[in-house]
């Protein structure tokens, strides 16, 4: 079993469309789906994301989350708590590389889904550019929220008419990342043709 950690906005981006999202085997690398806890907390923190999703609270997704959800043991515990303090720091100790292109540096949300990544030998999944820098500092695997799709519908998960449908939803909300951009005529040139964005 392969375990892929969903951050946020990836969540956000696929939840509703993907029915049933997590906890669902899937292709030969056995790969499972699931969100920290601390997802809920970022999407209950913020009245932008509770306007944006409120499907976000309805008790299907809910407990879908909360059927997904790894348990940590106490020494488990200790090294994500100690793991994430590391990441953290190497974040405010560097900030500036974290902050080119106008981008947010990693939060500490962030930092504890990366340390979730390296404890649990997961691939986090992120579009967060910054996420996927610090990422590649600590060595731990990560996707963009596109290969993420593009394994599912390898595995037969998701067809092409739900992709389309994804994207058109994203692009709809502005919602669509540039690297989403760039998938759409090359990762699935198949599905959208290729040529320009």
């Amino acid at each position: 079993m392969t375990l892929a950690l969903l951050d946020t906005n990836t969540y956000l981006r696929l939840a509703k469309r993907i029915r049933p999202l997590l906890g669902v085997e899937f292709g030969q690398k056995r790969y499972i789906l699931t969100v920290l806890k601390d997802v809920e907390d970022e999407v209950h923190r913020s009245r932008t994301l509770q306007f944006k999703f409120p499907w976000f609270d309805n008790e299907d997704f809910g407990a879908e989350r909360d059927a997904a959800k790894i348990r940590l043991k106490a020494e488990e515990r200790l090294l994500l708590e100690n793991t994430q303090s590391v990441i953290r720091g190497h974040v405010l100790s560097e900030v500036d590389r974290y902050t080119t292109g106008g981008r947010q540096p990693p939060s500490d949300t962030d930092c504890r889904v990366l340390a979730f990544g390296q404890v649990r030998d997961a691939i986090v999944v992120t579009d967060d550019l910054g996420m996927h820098l610090l990422a590649e500092d600590f060595e731990i695997p990560i996707w963009h929220g596109w290969q993420l799709l593009a394994k599912m519908r390898t595995a037969k998960v998701v067809s092409n008419d739900l992709i389309k449908e994804i994207y058109e939803a994203l692009e709809a909300n502005g919602d669509l990342t540039q690297t989403w951009m760039d998938a759409k005529h090359s990762e699935f040139a198949r599905i959208f043709g290729p040529g320009s964005k």
